[in-house]
């Protein structure tokens, strides 16, 4: 039988690579997307219909999660709080949607199950990342247990964070050196049609290139 992953794809660079690390560990990849009223939410979709199609991965799941934008408390889903652009953030910025990560792993448990996969890949970085507690490799681990707590006994679910201890220019060697569409990827926080290049996001996709010596294939302003 075929061993199955739910990949949790935002159309970024890093979600992308940990879904191509995971056809590369032989899985069968099950695309899963959220679409939560986020400011580029229409250009991450595009992104990941783009990513899917390019890494040729058959089954996906669009989900609308609506209820992010009225609990707000994010310049992602809160048009009234600006995202920031004079440089990378200390602490949890204000970028950080509410426990968007737990939501998103409770969603893709009731995918893994239904489909009967074995493991589900998130591509959270920790060590060079926008300091979001939710990408912490202690929580998954406890995300992990808990999930495994919650579902019927015989699914044994794993949450694999290939990524998680990597720095961006890490990253960006490793999908350039699996082949991953970067070019279809998005990761900025503000604009859907050229990439601003000075939020969080671009400022931390930009130094990866910078540092792993290798121009990005986006667009920017």
């Amino acid at each position: 039988m075929t061993k199955k992953a739910v990949c949790v794809i935002s159309g970024g660079m890093d979600s992308t690579l940990s879904a191509k690390i995971a056809q590369n560990d032989g899985y069968e990849v099950i695309g899963v997307h959220y679409n939560y009223l986020q400011r580029t939410e229409q250009k991450e979709l595009q992104a990941f219909r783009n990513v899917i199609d390019a890494l040729g991965i058959k089954t996906k799941y669009e989900i609308d999660l609506p209820f992010f934008a009225d609990i707000g408390a994010s310049a992602l889903t809160d048009t009234s709080i600006e995202v920031p652009i004079s440089g990378l953030s200390d602490g949890v910025p204000v970028t950080y949607v509410p426990f968007r990560n737990g939501i998103f792993l409770s969603i893709a448990t009731s995918i893994a199950e239904k489909e009967g996969a074995e493991a589900i890949y998130i591509g959270v970085v920790e060590e060079d990342s926008s300091g979001y507690p939710d990408c912490r490799d202690e929580y998954i681990k406890q995300m992990q247990n808990a999930i495994n707590l919650g579902t019927k006994d015989e699914t044994k679910i794993e949450i694999v964070t290939p990524l998680v201890h990597m720095s961006k220019k890490d990253i960006v060697l490793r999908a350039i050196e699996l082949d991953v569409p970067l070019q279809f990827t998005w990761s900025c926080y503000k604009n859907s049609d050229k990439a601003c290049g000075v939020c969080d996001s671009c400022r931390l996709r930009l130094r990866g290139f910078e540092r792993a010596g290798v121009k990005d294939p986006i667009e920017y302003v």
